[in-house]
């Protein structure tokens, strides 16, 4: 399997037609240049602007009504609102939802709203596409088209805001569909300032999650960031040959672990590690007493998910019970484990199922249909003892 570079790599940027700002993607001191461009350059616009975007949430500067028609309309000649159409939306026997998102250039995105109970979570796309290529995960199997900007991850929490509507408020964000986040460093940075700031979504730094394969050089930067953000850690394999046939960015364990410790060290918040269990591939007595070690060398959680199937690729989904021995083994060599539930998996919403077309998906190639080598996978006998 070849080796994909483990730093951002560089992607294309939106070529459309339409070249007009994006205003959700702007901070203070853009907004402000904009306003006054436009002929508002009195310093109350900016929070009146503010407040029409995020408190009343407008889909159109024409709806702005404290503003002058003229400035209206200048604002509308030079900048959009919201630029992405949905072009489906899929509402799952759970609650769970998923839009479709379509931009003017072509390329699309599924987001998905979580409800449960009081709390309401957004899980957003940071890339059309992925370039990681999981070989368990449906949004690299056609590969990474560009980057999002700014202002497209943060319309994303507010279609879902509009979808949440009367029933609560938007009380969490992950960055956990399609994309690598870390490779769209500073559009996933600058988009969650917006989203955390209180003139924007007022959401609180640590209602943040930040799921990623693990590109070693950016975690050491967002720990600088002063941000209380949560780290996840996409690991999924406790040793780095079985990781390297599942996820081919060939960065070793080690290293990761040492980026995560320096993120731990310098935020206080513990790293979690997020782990799809793939029946008989990573789910052996052996995989639990590896990871434990691992996840006792961070003090990490770990989040345990069963596969959710993805059409035309090698993959089963464990039982329930198997699932719930891998967790108990973890716990008895004393780390925190959860097993979460699977949400939307009716609609392809769950972890691993989002896709950018919207038709059906090109042919899966070998390399990725092609199964874990036995070598790799075989389970040599276990010891029942605590490692």
């Amino acid at each position: 399997m070849p080796t994909l570079p483990v730093q951002p790599i560089s992607v294309a940027v939106p070529a459309d037609a339409d070249a007009r700002s994006h205003v959700l993607g702007m901070a203070v001191p853009e907004l402000r240049a904009l306003l006054a461009q436009a002929g508002a350059d009195q310093t109350y616009r900016v929070d009146q602007c503010l407040d029409w975007l995020y408190a009343k949430r407008v889909e159109s500067f024409d709806q702005m009504l404290n503003f002058p028609r003229g400035v209206r309309e200048r604002l509308a000649e030079l900048a959009v609102v919201y630029r992405g159409n949905i072009v489906r939306e899929s509402a799952s026997s759970d609650g769970t939802k998923k839009l479709l998102i379509g931009w003017p250039d072509g390329g699309s995105v599924e987001t998905v709203w979580i409800p449960d109970g009081e709390r309401h979570t957004a899980c957003v796309s940071s890339q059309v596409g992925c370039p990681v290529g999981c070989r368990f995960c449906a949004s690299g199997i056609n590969g990474v088209q560009r980057n999002l900007t700014t202002g497209e991850i943060v319309e994303q929490a507010q279609l879902i805001r509009r979808l949440i509507g009367s029933r609560g408020r938007l009380s969490n964000i992950v960055f956990m569909g399609m994309g690598e986040p870390l490779a769209n460093y500073e559009n996933v940075l600058a988009a969650i300032r917006i989203l955390n700031a209180p003139w924007g979504l007022g959401i609180g730094a640590r209602k943040f999650t930040v799921s990623t394969v693990g590109l070693p050089k950016q975690i050491r930067r967002l720990a600088e960031e002063d941000l209380q953000l949560n780290l996840a850690l996409s690991l999924h394999a406790p040793d780095d040959e079985l990781r390297r046939e599942l996820i081919p960015w060939d960065v070793p364990i080690d290293e990761l672990l040492d980026s995560c410790r320096y993120y731990f060290d310098r935020t206080g918040r513990e790293v979690t590690f997020e782990y799809v269990l793939l029946h008989e591939v990573n789910d052996r007595p052996r995989h639990a007493d590896r990871l434990a070690a691992l996840a006792r060398r961070l003090r990490a959680n770990v989040n345990l998910l069963r596969y959710n199937p993805v059409e035309g690729l090698p993959f089963q989904r464990p039982t329930a019970e198997s699932a719930y021995r891998f967790q108990e083994r973890l716990r008895e060599r004393g780390v925190n484990s959860h097993l979460r539930t699977s949400r939307g998996s009716d609609i392809a919403a769950a972890c691993g199922q989002l896709r950018r077309s919207t038709t059906v998906a090109a042919p899966i190639s070998p390399a990725v249909a092609a199964p874990i080598s036995p070598a790799v996978a075989a389970d040599p006998p276990a010891t029942d003892q605590p490692g």
